[in-house]
């Protein structure tokens, strides 16, 4: 267990070393790297001197915040109404929505409707058309079917209609699969960059992780490395690619301590009941 668990940990530690390590000390080094070499924050400062990076990361929030809640109520909304019991053409709606897990037009046709729809080259190309899961939904949709019937009986006697007993009496005893949403669709709107690099033309609009990919992949470092001569160019960029996965990285990782203690119990509520 121990050399499983080094095993997992020590590319994130490896990562972290190499971010805050001497460039030359680093592409002079051979082997395991267990400590920095040399520490200094140089990669870092050159990171945050990249406009890019800034950019990234207001566009990303953007998109987190406003993608997680459009997310999050028509996910909740969708999952409600199918895991009404007693609703007709229930069988019908949930199989269109399980149909779409398994099939869907593809990516020409998904670009040509975003494109009619105006939206492409705006952030909303990456929001709108995945606003709701329908893996996540499911999800949801089973832990509201957990919940007992008499509770929602007992309301309607009351006189709460559907809103108050969605608000009142399913959400509040729904906090672990909320979280675990909350999770997924934060994860997902973070890590995503395939579909900024098809519907974005403008690098204002960059998400971090679009920015990240420039520098990694294409091996784009120049702008943060202007003040510098070639023969540190070539050595620097190195740390940096370690620094910006780090500093792209980190913001997400944190999310999870406040949320670990939902994320079991949530995932197997959506998964016993079903």
């Amino acid at each position: 267990m121990l050399l499983l668990s080094f095993a997992m940990l020590y590319p994130i530690l490896y990562v972290i070393f190499a971010s805050f390590s001497d460039s030359n000390a680093f592409m002079a080094h051979e082997g395991l790297l267990l400590y920095p070499l040399s520490p200094n924050t140089r990669s870092y400062e050159k990171v945050f001197q990249n406009p890019m990076v800034w950019i990234g990361y207001k566009n990303t929030l953007f998109i987190l915040v406003v993608g997680v809640s459009l997310n999050m109520v028509m996910t909740t909304l969708a999952a409600y109404v199918l895991s009404r019991k007693k609703l007709k053409g229930l069988g019908v709606m949930t199989f269109f929505v399980v149909f779409t897990m398994f099939f869907s037009g593809g990516m020409i046709p998904t670009y040509l409707n975003v494109q009619s729809l105006g939206l492409d080259n705006t952030l909303w190309a990456l929001i709108l058309p995945g606003a709701m899961s329908a893996y996540n939904m499911i999800i949801m949709r089973t832990s509201f079917a957990g919940i007992p019937d008499s509770l929602e009986e007992s309301a309607k006697l009351d006189g709460a209609n559907h809103m108050v007993i969605l608000l009142r009496i399913v959400l509040p005893l729904s906090g672990s699969v909320i979280a675990v949403m909350i999770l997924y669709y934060a994860v997902s709107h973070w890590n995503a960059w395939f579909n900024a690099m098809i519907y974005l033309r403008d690098r204002e609009k960059y998400p971090l992780q679009l920015v990240l990919r420039e520098i990694l992949i294409q091996n784009d470092t120049s702008n943060m490395m202007n003040d510098l001569s070639s023969v540190e160019q070539g050595s620097i960029s190195e740390t940096i690619k370690y620094a910006i996965i780090v500093v792209s990285t980190v913001p997400i990782l944190c999310v999870y301590p406040f949320l670990q203690k939902y994320f079991v119990k949530g995932v197997m509520i959506g998964a016993i009941k079903g």
